[in-house]
């Protein structure tokens, strides 16, 4: 009955690209949220906390201990936005950008070999139909 379940089937299926996630960071202590985070950051600068949050469909506690948690280690940092003396943005610092693109081409090397038993055809047709699930 489970292989008939898609839920389980997908469940069994991130289970072992979170392994392979895992295996790209060993030694680490950048969870696949974490990672998540300091890419999106990366991709642009000066996002609020809120908007962070928001990205990476967590509460705004969620997101304000994420935020302090890669402050404290130096891979992000706080400025304030231009024209709102109340607001924040955050940036990569020059470390974080280091940590994240090192941490960008291993994970995406890993991805890659472990989706390798699918032909790219597959593998474009599943992007497609995960994205269609996902809504």
């Amino acid at each position: 009955m489970l292989d008939e379940m898609l839920g389980y089937c997908l469940r069994r299926a991130q289970v072992a690209m979170f392994l392979s996630f895992y295996e790209a960071t060993r030694g680490q202590t950048i969870t696949p949220p974490r990672f998540t985070a300091l890419v999106i950051i990366g991709a642009n600068p000066g996002i609020s906390q809120s908007t962070l949050g928001a990205a990476l469909g967590i509460a705004r506690s969620g997101a304000m201990y994420l935020t302090q948690w890669m402050v404290d280690r130096k891979l992000v940092e706080r400025r304030h936005i231009p024209n709102d003396g109340r607001s924040w943005g955050l940036h990569l610092t020059g470390y974080g950008r280091k940590v994240t693109e090192k941490m960008k081409r291993g994970v995406l090397a890993q991805d890659r070999k472990r989706s390798s038993v699918l032909p790219d055809q597959e593998r474009n047709e599943l992007f497609r139909l995960l994205s269609k699930l996902a809504g």
